[in-house]
């Protein structure tokens, strides 16, 4: 700051100097200037600095010409972010709408996370009706900004819970034989109370197979309106068309979607570590009498959380009937399992 100050005062000696000094004193003044541009790293400019060429840009048209410590762009380039900040400065916000609080932004997000087919009116309504002050042109503004409207698996939850009485599910799993010979079990098993509609075991599925199975299943007027499948080889369109036939709506799960068949998923997975991880099949009668014994388990004695505790085929509560009563146990699937029940002491 000192250094400019004594710049400008300065400066007025040289209208009062010969010619011939004025350009000696010129001249070396340049020579000095040449070497500290060449000093690495180059020296830093302050704001007053940056102040005083503007400022001499606007004054002087041969600025340029005198210029050597940095480049022209660069001055140019000091001007308009001045002018960027001077003008934001007389834009600068003095009043206006009141801003949306965090609360309603989490609110709107939220509001519109859980219902994907809601607009800026509904929301704006349940807004309303909760007491918030706020416009409906506010809050489709904001709507604008939320990516992502809805989840895709939270819109299947809500269709297999809506239509769970009317859903079936089907599906194969394999099970390796005592002779490493490869088995395909199908089955069939409801959304509402689990229950196993069909099952059977083969070592070669086509689907004309699938199509008498699936015959098997629903020899009647079924309640049952939608199928859940998988995108297997063997649910072609053979299948489609019998499914549709029969009165029944399919409904293909996406690519290496487990968990949107997941009753089935689940059921395979509880028949293996409860059933199958524990015996060899010997050849397709001996696995279809294991999946029936322990279908059989999985309806009357197996528990369900999802059930609220229950069995598919509704197990009833036993009080005890007297003091003197004992809880016994019944070997069920060869011991593997066992069920419960009072008994009269003798």
């Amino acid at each position: 700051m000192a250094d400019l100050i004594l710049a400008l005062l300065a400066a007025p000696r040289a209208f009062f100097r010969s010619r011939g000094d004025t350009a000696l004193e010129v001249l070396a003044l340049r020579q000095q200037v040449a070497v500290l541009k060449r000093k690495r790293p180059c020296p830093r400019l302050n704001r007053l600095d940056r102040l005083f060429w503007t400022t001499l840009r606007q004054l002087w048209s041969r600025w340029t010409d005198v210029l050597v410590i940095v480049k022209p762009e660069t001055v140019i380039g000091w001007h308009r972010a001045g002018l960027r900040l001077y003008w934001g400065w007389r834009s600068r916000l003095r009043g206006g709408r009141p801003k949306i609080t965090e609360e309603i932004r989490v609110l709107i997000r939220r509001l519109a996370e859980e219902n994907p087919t809601w607009g800026a009116r509904k929301i704006h309504g349940e807004l309303v009706k909760l007491g918030f002050v706020v416009s409906e042109r506010s809050v489709a503004r904001y709507l604008r900004r939320v990516r992502r409207r809805g989840d895709p698996a939270k819109r299947w939850l809500a269709f297999l819970r809506n239509h769970r009485e009317a859903i079936v599910a089907c599906d194969f799993c394999t099970v390796p034989t005592v002779t490493f010979k490869r088995l395909y079990c199908f089955f069939v098993i409801e959304h509402g109370r689990r229950k196993i509609l069909h099952y059977n075991a083969t070592s070669h599925p086509t689907s004309e197979w699938v199509v008498q199975q699936l015959r098997e299943s629903f020899p009647e007027a079924d309640p049952h309106r939608y199928v859940i499948l998988d995108r297997d080889s063997r649910f072609d369109a053979a299948v489609i068309a019998f499914l549709k036939v029969s009165g029944l709506k399919p409904k293909r799960t996406g690519i290496r979607a487990l968990w949107q068949n997941g009753i089935a998923e689940r059921w395979v997975g509880s028949c293996r570590r409860e059933r199958l991880d524990h015996v060899i099949p010997l050849n397709e009668q001996h696995l279809r009498r294991l999946v029936r014994d322990y279908g059989s388990y999985f309806l009357e004695d197996r528990i369900h959380d999802s059930l609220g505790k229950d069995t598919p085929n509704r197990r009833p509560v036993e009080q005890k009937p007297s003091p003197n009563a004992g809880v016994i146990s019944n070997a069920r699937l060869g011991g593997l399992h066992h069920r419960y029940c009072w008994r009269e002491a003798a």
